[in-house]
């Protein structure tokens, strides 16, 4: 989609919002051309150069009527346009986040938080500017429109005259277009720096202030907001520039119809009513022209934001980023239903064969990976660092798209991972888990009510019940950013109390488990792991693992080595034959 088909598809949405605030619009401007009539009316019947049909306080009846209405019409017309603004505000940036939310969960943003928190803000808020240089060049039309028929009948010649300058703002916008381009680019892809640094700084004060770097880190910041400073001051520098030479044109070609005019008063064809008339259009005439000019510039420049946003779709059309859907700004949305789980299909084996992927970024990653899981199984994932544990399992559960290979659940093709390994299939707890800055039940629960799931049995799987009874509020205690007020094993264990609360009341098919007990001590992991061997019913599960603890509880040890299977079988076996199972097991090598 071009730029002008996008604008046209979004200006759609709602489009009686739009009627309406184009109809009130035009009626205020409309309601601008009476001062003028009656100022040429009563200058008429000053001079007496031309008869008057209506009397002197009949006239300053009108204007006092339509100095009310004109009142009324702009209160209404702000609040319609207001709200269609956010309509369109709200629209486009629902499409991004279901947008986001439908790629896959460890490549969602191609971009650090903070320069995509900029695209949806300043991106999106660059509409603004097109919206109101598009109600501005309506407005200025029908009003010139008004006045163009009411100058025509009094000097069609000089109304000509009045209009001219317009034709060469055009021009002027037009072959400039390519820089305006340009330093709109710059300045956004500046700011988007400077906020994205700004988020990474926000999520690492500890680790600066541990280095000691925050002079470097400020020195860095001063510099990224110099470029910032000299992008914005380019961007709006050009466009004050063009505004200037818009308004130069627009008032030479005011001032050499002036003259014209007072050359006509003194030949006798043009009264002073005339005159006035006439001085008090041209106004109008140079709002016309500006309104085109900025409004040429506006979409220039949005032009660059769509281009923008249309990378965080990564790879989605661009009528993604317009498709109607439901906005609620004026009226509260209806309740959020919990999500319907996927049919439960009872786990006999789960099988993966040849998997593969690549980081783009390194051209490292998994290759030629094949894995399977009995039901009951228990099986461990080790390796030292960066030999793949990690994107195995983001790979299995759809996390990461696979180059290559297949996954099958009791023999059948799993043709969409992502939508298939979620509960009750699978549970899956994360290498380093995010917590939100809300009470502990609502990190837990994440919208589940709290009466359709066993919150206590979680909580006691997870072996969090002893740390919940000693904390200030029990499950209502806020637990602050990313769980800061927790210790780092209870983040982990919040986060298993997560997963395992998902299982339903059978609990999940397959849990899966990366790097758990990293931050545990060694009772509290041995603990979690005899609790979930003394279920009965124990589900199937698949962990990475380097801890002793683990190793010696597996069915099935897979052990990777840069990107590759190494060596797999029992642990006695692989401490009996594999040499980087052993530097593994005597910590030689780092896990």
């Amino acid at each position: 989609m071009t730029t002008w088909q996008t604008i046209w598809h979004l200006l759609r949405y709602r489009s009686w919002r739009l009627a309406l605030t184009l109809v009130v619009s035009l009626l205020l401007y409309g309601l601008t051309v009476v001062p003028g009539v009656i100022s040429r009316e009563i200058f008429n019947l000053l001079t007496g150069d031309a008869p008057v049909r209506l009397g002197l306080w009949t006239l300053v009846a009108i204007f006092a009527l339509s100095a009310v209405a004109r009142q009324v019409l702009y209160c209404v017309f702000m609040l319609s346009s207001t709200l269609h603004r956010h309509l369109l505000f709200g629209l486009l940036r629902s499409n991004l986040l279901e947008q986001l939310l439908q790629r896959p969960g460890a490549r969602a943003l191609p971009y650090s938080p903070g320069e995509a928190i900029s695209r949806f803000r300043d991106d999106v808020g660059s509409m603004q500017s097109l919206l109101g240089s598009g109600y501005h060049l309506v407005s200025s039309a029908f009003q010139a429109t008004i006045a163009a028929v009411i100058m025509i009948r009094i000097d069609p010649w000089l109304t000509v005259g009045v209009f001219a300058p317009l034709v060469l703002v055009t021009v002027l916008i037009n072959t400039s277009r390519r820089r305006i381009v340009q330093y709109r680019t710059a300045n956004q892809v500046a700011t988007s720096r400077v906020t994205g640094v700004l988020g990474e700084l926000f999520g690492g004060v500890q680790a600066i202030k541990v280095a000691g770097a925050e002079q470097h880190v400020i020195g860095y910041l001063h510099k990224l907001n110099a470029v910032r400073r000299q992008a914005a001051i380019k961007d709006r520098m050009f466009r004050e520039l063009l505004d200037a030479l818009s308004g130069n044109i627009t008032d030479l070609g005011a001032g050499l119809i002036l003259l014209l005019m007072a050359q006509s008063m003194r030949a006798g064809t043009f009264t002073v009513g005339d005159f006035a008339l006439f001085v008090y259009f041209l106004p109008w005439a140079s709002n016309l022209t500006n309104a085109v000019g900025w409004m040429l510039v506006s979409v220039r420049q949005l032009g660059v934001s769509f281009e923008r946003l249309s990378t965080l779709l990564q790879g989605a059309p661009l009528a993604a980023l317009v498709q109607h859907q439901p906005v609620y700004l004026t009226s509260e949305p209806p309740p959020l239903s919990p999500p319907k789980p996927a049919s439960h299909a009872r786990l006999e084996s789960c099988t993966a064969h040849g998997l593969a992927y690549c980081y783009p970024e390194t051209g490292r990653g998994i290759q030629d990976i094949n894995l399977h899981l009995p039901r009951g199984s228990f099986t461990v994932v080790t390796g030292r660092i960066g030999s793949g544990k990690t994107t195995l399992l983001r790979v299995l559960l759809g996390l990461l798209p696979k180059d290559g290979g297949e996954i099958r659940w009791n023999g059948e093709a799993v043709t969409d991972p992502a939508r298939f390994f979620t509960p009750p299939q699978s549970a899956y707890t994360p290498q380093a888990p995010r917590l939100f800055s809300d009470p502990l039940l609502d990190n837990i629960l994440m919208g589940l009510p709290e009466t359709q799931v066993d919150l206590a049995g979680a909580i006691r799987q997870a072996v969090l019940e002893e740390d919940v009874a000693g904390m200030p509020h029990g499950l209502a205690t806020v637990v602050g950013p990313r769980g800061v007020r927790l210790s780092g094993g209870q983040v982990q264990r919040a986060a298993a109390a997560r997963m395992f609360v998902r299982g339903g009341p059978q609990g999940a098919e397959v849990l899966v488990f990366d790097d758990l007990s990293s931050a545990l001590d060694v009772e509290t992991e041995q603990r979690l792991w005899a609790r979930l061997f003394d279920d009965p019913e124990r589900p199937t599960c698949l962990v990475v693992s380097h801890r002793r603890a683990a190793l010696r509880r597996a069915d099935h040890i897979i052990v990777l080595k840069d990107g590759q299977v190494e060596d797999e079988g029992k642990l006695d076996e692989l401490l009996a034959r594999c040499a980087e199972m052993q530097r593994l097991w005597h910590g030689e090598i780092s896990a």
